[in-house]
């Protein structure tokens, strides 16, 4: 991820909370919310949610929440297998705050030896925060080498986890 040094001023701020696995449920609104002009509307809808929503009370789905005040202003959400971690949606209502979320989850996979965080589409959103595709071959070979590993746990978030801002990944933890 490439953060540029205003998004990391305001992570630096305090002004936004960063939350794991808090509000899943907001999460998937939030993002099911965003009207996608291609898709018209979202794919997100209820049957989907519904699934997503099991599927994360058995530990395999996670949600990275982004709160001002107390309120919900951001977050995304992703599907966790093996020392993989696939980004389903992700949504903001407040400026950065989506950005602070995918930061925040690059931290934690970095502490956590997750080296790869599969976006799924190639936007110039994604594009400007360092995302970049990979030839299918590379990708595949990849996902051999780490979907059998355990996930990593607990999924929890907390403050030191910024330090990995900025570092290398990590070897695998457990």
């Amino acid at each position: 991820v490439r953060v540029s040094k205003r998004l990391e001023r305001t992570i630096r701020s305090g002004k936004f909370t960063v939350t794991l696995d808090t509000d899943f449920a907001g999460v998937i609104r939030g993002c099911a919310a965003v009207l996608r002009d291609a898709d018209n509307g979202t794919w997100i809808v209820p049957d989907m949610r519904e699934v997503y929503a099991q599927w994360h009370r058995e530990g395999a789905v996670h949600s990275f929440e982004t709160w001002v005040n107390g309120e919900l202003v951001g977050g995304l959400y992703g599907v966790s297998i093996g020392r993989m971690f696939y980004g389903e949606s992700m949504f903001a209502r407040r400026s950065d705050a989506s950005k602070i979320a995918l930061a925040a989850l690059v931290c934690f996979c970095r502490a956590h030896g997750i080296e790869v965080i599969d976006c799924q589409q190639e936007t110039a959103h994604l594009a400007s925060l360092g995302a970049r595709p990979w030839p299918r071959a590379r990708f595949e070979a990849h996902l051999r080498a780490v979907v059998d590993q355990p996930r990593p746990g607990p999924w929890t978030y907390d403050e030191t986890l910024w330090s990995y801002l900025d570092a290398p990944p990590a070897g695998p933890a457990s």
